[in-house]
C-alpha cells in the first residue's frame, strides 16, 4: 500500500510537520543520536495511527520511507541505542477500537523496500550466499505489481470462510468478516481446500469503481473521497456491512498465514491453487529466474502502469521455492525472502511563480512554493514544499526560476532542482523573513549548543499571540500538569477560538463572564458533531442532550475554571508553553525566583542571562529560549493579563534537613493513600530528587501494590525499599 493523503490531510500536514532533521548521521554524537531516534519512533508510531487506524495519511511513501531508512541507519551506527519501541520493530499500529480485535496466528509482516535497480542484484547476491547456493543455480523468484489497497486475511476452515481480519499492527488486526463477506471476490466456500488456510491479499478499488462512487457521492451531497485507497480502506471498516456492500470493493490474493497443508512447493503453485479455487489473483504475476528478468518485468509494468486500472507503487519479488523460504526466516518485520521494488516519484518542469511562507502550529516557519500549474503523474500541482531555509539556499532557487518538480511517493510535491540556464535575468536570491508572517514576532533559529550550528527550522517567537498557533498553545495551557481545566478539551477550545470568545490563555478567565454565550456556542457544536456522528452512522437524527446535562456541562467547566484562579508557579510557568521549558525546568525556576514578579523583572534586566546561567540544571540553549520569548513585547502583553487573572502561588520552599533530602527516590506500584504526584511534590518539597527508574544512583525504591521491574531491580542492586506506609512514616517528621 502507498500513503496517499487526503487533501484536508495534506494541507493539516503542510502546518502541522516539522522538517525532518537535517544533521547528517556521521555527524551525530551518542545523546542527539538517541534523542533523534526518540523523535523518530514517535513520529513514525503517529503516522502508522493515521494510516493504519484512521485511513488518514498525513505522509507520503517517501517521506515514511526516508524516516525509516534514518532511523535504521542511526540503529547501524548506536546498536546500543535501539529502543524498545523503534519503528525496527513494530509495524503498522494497534487496531481501532470500534472492531472486535483478532489475534493472527502467523504475524502479518511487511516488506523491505529497494529503491534502486543495484539494490535487487543485491537482494539476489544476499539470497544466494545465505544459502550458500553455487553461481551458476538460478534463484527463480516470482514478481508481481504491488498493489495499492489494504491489507486483509482471509481464514477458511473445512472450506468454509469464518473469519475475515485487517493487518492492524501486524500480529493484531480488526474483526470484518461481516464485511468482507459482501465482496463477490470473496468465496464463501471453497472446494478441496485443505482444513485450514488464511487466504492473505489486499482490498482494493479500481479507478473506474472509484470515480463512479466519487460521482455518486457528489450527486448524493456527501464528501468525495481522496483516492482509491482511502476509499477502499474506509469502505471495507464501515461498522454496517451494508454500506460495504454497496462500495465497488475488489480483493487480490496474494499469500497465506495458518494453513495445515500447503498444496504445492513453490510460490507458484500456491498462486495456481489459490486461483483454482476461485480466488482472483493478479494477472499479470509471472516467474523470473535472474535479477535481469526481474528489472526487465519491473520496467515493463512501470511502463504499462496507467493503463493497469488500479493503483500500485511499485512490484514485489518472492523466492519460489518455499523450502528456501523456510531457510531464509525473518530479519526485524520483514521476510529475506521478499522485497518490495518502489517505483521512483514522478517529475515535470514548470515555473516558481512565487515562495510563501506559512507558519505551522508549533511555530516553524515553512516555505511553501506557488508553482504555475502543471500536470505531474495524472495530478495537478500548483504547490511543492521546499521545507526550509536551508534547502532554498542549497538549491538556490529563486521566485521566477524554471524547476523539476516531482510527487514524492506520488503524493507530496517538491523541487528537485533548478534548471539555472533559464533563469530570469534580474532574479534575486531569496532573504527569508525573521519576522512571523502571521503575528509579527520575531522568528529565530537556534544553535545547536554541541555542533554550534544552527537549526534548521525558523520558529515564531510568540506563541502565545501567534494565530498559527494559538490553539496548540490553548491546549499545552490547560492540559493536566498546566493549568488542568477539566472540561475545556480540544473541541471546545476550536470551537471558542473560531467564534472569537477566545484568544489568549487570560480570555479563559473572563468565559464565566460570558457563561450564557459560551453556552450558546457549545450547545450548537455538540448538536452539529452529534448530528454527524448520526450521519457516519446511516440514522436519521442526532440524539439530543437533555437539557437538565447541558446546563451541568456548563456549570461545572465554569466551575473547573474557576477553581483555577490560583495556582502553583511552576505551573503557571510551565503552561505558558516555552519552548524546551518542561515540568523540571519550570519548577527551577519556580523555585530559584519565589514569584512571578522576581521572574519577570529578571527577565526584563540586562542580566538575565547571568541569572539563568547561575542556576544548575539551565543550559544556554534553554537560557536563550527564555530570555527570547520574555522580551517578545506580545508575550509580555500576555503574562501581564494573567497576572492579572491568576495568582501564581509560590511553591513550599524546600528542606534541607528531612531524612530524603539530596536523596533519589522512585515510586513503583499502586499508591493507595495518595495519588503519584502527591507523592511526588512531597518528595520534592522535602529536598528529594524524584526519578523515574532504578539505578545505582538510586537510594530509596518506595513500592506499593503491583511494583514489578523497578521493585526487582531495586532488590538486585541492593536498594532500601519502603512499601507506602513505610514513606509516610519516614517523612511524617519532617
Amino acid at each position: 500500500m502507498s500513503r496517499k493523503p487526503n487533501r484536508s490531510a495534506q494541507r493539516t500536514a503542510k502546518r502541522a510537520r516539522a522538517t525532518t532533521a537535517a544533521t547528517a548521521i556521521d555527524e551525530l554524537g551518542e545523546r542527539e543520536a538517541a534523542s533523534e531516534l526518540e523523535r523518530l519512533a514517535a513520529e513514525i508510531a503517529a503516522h502508522d495511527r493515521a494510516y493504519y487506524q484512521h485511513d488518514a495519511p498525513t505522509i507520503s511513501d517517501a517521506d515514511y520511507d526516508a524516516l525509516r531508512q534514518r532511523n535504521t541507519a542511526i540503529e547501524a551506527r548506536f546498536p546500543a541505542l535501539i529502543r524498545a519501541d523503534s519503528p525496527s520493530r513494530r509495524l503498522g499500529a494497534a487496531p481501532a477500537e470500534k472492531f472486535d480485535k483478532v489475534r493472527h496466528r502467523v504475524p502479518m509482516l511487511s516488506l523491505d523496500n529497494a529503491f534502486e535497480d543495484e539494490d535487487i542484484a543485491g537482494f539476489v547476491d544476499r539470497i544466494r550466499r545465505f544459502l550458500g547456493l553455487p553461481a551458476d543455480e538460478h534463484v527463480a523468484m516470482t514478481a508481481e505489481p504491488k498493489i495499492d489497497g489494504l491489507s486483509s486475511s482471509l481464514r477458511y476452515e473445512r472450506g468454509r470462510f469464518v473469519l475475515g481480519a485487517t493487518r492492524g499492527d501486524g500480529f493484531e488486526g480488526e474483526n470484518v468478516t461481516r464485511n468482507l463477506v459482501t465482496l463477490d471476490d470473496v468465496p464463501k466456500q471453497v472446494r478441496g481446500m485443505p482444513d485450514v488456510f488464511e487466504v492473505r491479499g489486499e482490498v482494493y478499488m479500481s479507478h473506474a469503481d472509484f470515480a463512479a462512487l466519487n460521482e455518486r457521492q457528489a450527486e448524493a451531497g456527501r464528501p468525495l473521497f481522496a483516492n482509491p485507497r482511502n476509499a477502499a480502506a474506509g469502505s471495507l471498516r464501515q461498522l454496517d456491512p451494508a454500506i460495504t456492500q454497496s462500495r465497488p470493493l475488489r480483493f487480490f490474493a496474494y499469500s497465506w498465514g495458518e494453513v495445515s497443508e500447503l498444496p504445492g512447493k513453490r510460490q507458484s503453485e500456491i498462486y495456481a491453487a489459490l486461483k483454482k479455487w476461485g480466488f482472483e489473483t493478479n494477472p499479470l504475476w509471472r516467474v523470473c529466474d535472474t535479477a535481469d528478468e526481474l528489472l526487465a518485468f519491473y520496467n515493463d509494468i512501470g511502463r504499462r502502469r496507467a493503463e493497469l486500472g488500479y493503483d500500485i507503487d511499485g512490484v514485489v519479488y518472492k523466492v519460489d521455492r518455499l523450502d528456501w523460504q523456510d531457510r531464509l526466516g525473518f530479519v526485524s518485520r520483514a521476510p529475506r525472502w521478499a522485497i518490495a521494488h518502489k517505483f521512483p516519484p514522478q517529475q515535470a518542469e514548470t515555473v516558481l511563480q512565487d515562495i510563501d511562507v506559512q507558519v505551522g502550529r508549533t511555530g516553524v516557519l515553512t516555505p511553501v512554493a506557488k508553482l504555475k500549474p502543471i500536470t505531474v503523474g495524472g495530478v495537478v500541482v500548483s504547490n511543492a514544499t521546499l521545507h526550509n531555509e536551508e534547502e532554498i539556499a542549497r538549491k538556490d532557487v529563486r521566485i521566477g526560476d524554471t524547476v523539476v518538480v516531482q510527487r514524492a511517493g506520488d503524493v507530496i510535491p517538491q523541487i528537485v532542482r533548478v534548471i539555472p540556464e533559464r533563469r530570469p535575468r534580474g532574479a534575486e536570491p531569496y532573504v527569508f523573513p525573521d519576522r512571523c508572517p502571521v503575528c509579527g514576532s520575531h522568528a529565530v533559529r537556534e544553535v545547536d549548543e554541541k555542533t554550534g550550528k544552527p537549526e534548521a527550522a525558523r520558529r515564531c517567537t510568540g506563541g502565545l499571540i501567534c494565530a498559527a498557533q494559538a490553539v496548540e498553545r490553548l491546549k499545552h495551557f490547560v492540559s493536566r500538569h498546566a493549568f488542568d481545566i477539566e472540561g475545556l478539551g480540544a473541541t471546545y477550545l476550536e470551537t471558542l477560538y473560531e467564534k472569537k470568545l477566545l484568544k489568549d490563555p487570560a480570555d479563559i478567565f473572563r468565559l464565566p463572564e460570558r457563561a450564557q454565550e459560551v453556552d450558546r456556542v457549545l450547545k450548537e457544536r455538540r448538536q452539529e458533531l452529534s448530528q454527524l456522528r448520526a450521519e457516519a452512522a446511516g440514522k436519521d437524527t442526532a440524539k439530543k442532550t437533555k437539557a437538565k446535562d447541558e446546563g451541568k456541562l456548563i456549570a461545572n467547566l465554569m466551575a473547573a475554571i474557576d477553581a483555577r484562579r490560583e495556582i502553583g508557579l511552576d505551573r503557571f510557568i510551565f503552561a505558558l508553553g516555552i519552548r524546551h521549558v518542561g515540568e523540571t525546568t519550570a519548577r527551577l525556576l519556580a523555585r530559584n525566583f519565589v514569584t512571578l514578579d522576581e521572574l519577570v523583572a529578571s527577565m526584563e534586566s540586562d542580566h538575565a542571562l547571568e541569572d539563568l546561567d547561575a542556576i544548575g540544571g539551565i543550559g544556554e540553549t534553554v537560557a536563550q529560549e527564555i530570555v527570547e520569548f520574555f522580551r517578545e513585547p506580545h508575550n509580555r502583553e500576555v503574562v501581564t493579563r494573567l497576572m492579572n487573572a491568576v495568582h501564581a502561588r509560590p511553591l513550599e520552599q524546600v528542606k534541607a534537613d528531612s531524612p530524603v533530602s539530596g536523596k533519589t527516590v522512585v515510586f513503583t506500584g499502586t499508591l493507595v493513600k495518595m495519588t503519584r504526584n502527591e507523592a511526588k511534590a512531597r518528595a520534592e518539597s522535602l529536598g528529594a530528587k524524584v526519578a523515574g527508574s532504578v539505578s545505582a544512583k538510586t537510594d530509596l525504591v518506595v513500592a506499593g501494590p503491583g511494583a514489578g521491574s523497578k521493585l526487582k531491580q531495586a532488590q538486585a542492586l541492593g536498594v532500601r525499599v519502603l512499601d507506602e506506609d513505610g514513606w509516610l512514616e519516614l517523612i511524617a517528621k519532617a
